[in-house]
């Protein structure tokens, strides 16, 4: 795919580290239900939730992880305080400092935004997409997704950006009095709900997420050691 599949670099202006982790699940949260996949990668387990609700993106993934595809792939971008990002199938045998990401699944998913239900907190697996320009619809990359860390929020920089989103979306979105209060508690990255299907969420390994978005980083946001899903399977079902 084009550069633009990769997550908008103007978003991450003003971000900031995040405050420490305490624990491994996401805080303030109960697991959601749904069908739950294992990533072992080389700094440690991550086990995520798919969300029912979002059915294209869920049975999507469990196809992928049942064909191995996101098995050997790196962390190919991975911003402080912002994400980490994977599913790109040059990074599998790449060669190190080479700029990833710009090649995909050759389809993309139709978008399932699911706002207030699932917004961009901490811990959240999104999809990648290419940019409203050239996706006005915001279909989803068929491969690359990120998993959200972010930062914590004032309520005036997220009523702003309430309002924001709901002016654009002509009053159909709005966060909730229970996003901002994750938000401000917990932390995420608000700025790109509307915009982007949230599908599932880390269930555990959140510390995991943190130690991966903290590692060193080239100018192309590639981690100088390379960061990799070792495998991807999914709880109570053999991998073919």
């Amino acid at each position: 795919m084009k550069n633009a599949v990769l997550i908008l670099l103007m978003l991450l202006c003003g971000l900031a580290q995040g405050l420490p982790l305490q624990g491994q699940t996401v805080a303030g949260d109960l697991p959601r239900q749904g069908k739950t996949v294992l990533l072992e990668t080389t700094m440690g387990n991550i086990r995520i939730v798919l969300y029912d609700d979002t059915p294209l993106h869920r049975d999507n993934f469990l196809k992928l992880v049942d064909e191995h595809y996101y098995d050997s792939l790196l962390f190919h971008r991975v911003i402080r305080g912002f994400m980490i990002q994977t599913g790109a199938p040059d990074s599998r045998h790449a060669e190190p400092g080479a700029f990833l990401g710009l090649r995909d699944k050759d389809y993309t998913l139709e978008a399932e935004i699911r706002l207030p239900q699932h917004f961009h907190k901490r811990g959240a697996v999104a999809a990648a997409r290419e940019g409203d320009r050239t996706n006005p619809e915001r279909r989803s990359s068929g491969g690359q997704f990120y998993i959200v860390w972010g930062t914590t929020q004032s309520t005036l920089a997220l009523e702003r950006m309430s309002q924001k989103l709901d002016s654009l979306s002509h009053g159909t979105m709005s966060f909730s009095e229970e996003m901002i209060d994750y938000y401000r508690k917990v932390g995420g990255s608000p700025h790109l709900d509307g915009q982007y299907t949230v599908f599932g969420e880390v269930v555990e390994g959140l510390d995991v997420v943190d130690k991966i978005q903290q590692v060193f980083t080239d100018d192309y946001n590639r981690p100088v050691d390379d960061v990799r899903i070792i495998r991807a399977t999914v709880d109570g079902r053999a991998s073919r």
